[in-house]
């Protein structure tokens, strides 16, 4: 490479999967931009206070912030997330500038009894998970689990299956494992029929400045394929105002003929009420579907579970992929 290639420095969160992700993604620029990269590792808020309900200090967009500060004082050209980490609103100035690639967006059941599925936990399984929105489905889908919360990074969350205290399961996402190569420790990937995924999950995103120089460059790492599935569950999140912390799921899945089907839902924390829409439409309307299908849960009752939640200090959110 030409000692006159650009730099380009690239702000990210500082656990073992958010470096993963970062430096396969450098890789990637540099291979496909021709430039040299530079790690600016940042500790957000969201990663210093593991000790209190996200929605306590600021919600989801604490894992965000002081990245997206990086990118406007001019330290960091670029940001890599994990786009359900991304909130409905991101700072003014900052563009999401491309979705570079997709891994398995489901939800991963891993067990201290290998082999085990969701429907073979015992009754009264202890069972961890740091998200409102797989707490509100599992409750939902199987009210007898005792739901235990969890924070911490993939690892540390893994390893609450061993010693005397050990939990029966826990519910991580599958992209975040198969990221980290830990996917052997996967023993069920949730159908989303049982558990729809989170706005974002397995996505990664990748934020620069509005307007400047990287925004257009960067903006060419997004295939069309991945570009159609990501705005359409970005518009449903963003006509919804929620983040991850809230107890929502938007899923679009390109079909065989052109079209999209999207399926989106808003639920209670104790998963009796959850309000559900689906539809299908053709690729180029993609943002529109997600909008019209968010439309169509706030008017069908998601605008008063929300509202309800926003009164509630018990949120949790999803960090691990």
């Amino acid at each position: 490479m030409s000692s006159h290639s650009e730099l380009l420095r690239i702000a990210t969160r500082g656990s073992d999967l958010a470096l993963t992700q970062t430096k396969h993604i450098a890789a990637r620029l540099e291979r496909e931009l021709g430039v040299v990269t530079e790690l600016v590792v940042l500790r957000t808020t969201g990663d210093r206070i593991q000790d209190r309900s996200l929605s306590k200090i600021g919600g989801k967009g604490l894992f965000v912030k002081e990245i997206e500060e990086a990118l406007l004082d001019g330290r960091a050209d670029v940001a890599v997330h994990s786009a359900k980490d991304v909130p409905a609103k991101i700072a003014p100035g900052c563009v999401i500038a491309a979705h570079p690639e997709r891994e398995d967006p489901r939800d991963a059941l891993c067990c201290r009894v290998r082999g085990t599925g969701l429907d073979d936990l015992q009754e009264g399984a202890r069972v961890g998970t740091g998200s409102t929105r797989r707490m509100a489905l599992l409750r939902g889908y199987r009210s007898d689990l005792e739901l235990v919360p969890l924070r911490g990074n993939v690892p540390t969350r893994l390893g609450r299956l061993k010693g005397d205290d050990a939990l029966d399961a826990v519910i991580l996402a599958c992209a975040g494992l198969d990221r980290l190569g830990l996917g052997e420790a996967i023993d069920e990937r949730i159908p989303p029929e049982t558990m729809l995924p989170s706005v974002g999950q397995g996505l990664l995103a990748l934020e620069t400045r509005d307007g400047d120089i990287w925004h257009k460059r960067i903006a060419a790492l997004e295939s069309y394929e991945i570009g159609v599935v990501a705005r359409a569950e970005r518009a449903f999140q963003v006509t919804l105002g929620g983040d991850c912390s809230v107890p929502l799921a938007g899923f679009a899945e390109r079909q065989a003929n052109g079209q999209l089907r999207f399926r989106g839902l808003v639920s209670s924390l104790d998963g009796r009420e959850v309000v559900r829409s689906e539809e299908t439409a053709d690729e180029s309307e993609a943002a529109a579907l997600g909008t019209r299908v968010a439309e169509r849960v706030l008017r069908d009752g998601g605008r008063a579970i929300l509202d309800a939640l926003a009164e509630s200090d018990v949120l949790a959110a999803d960090t691990d992929g």
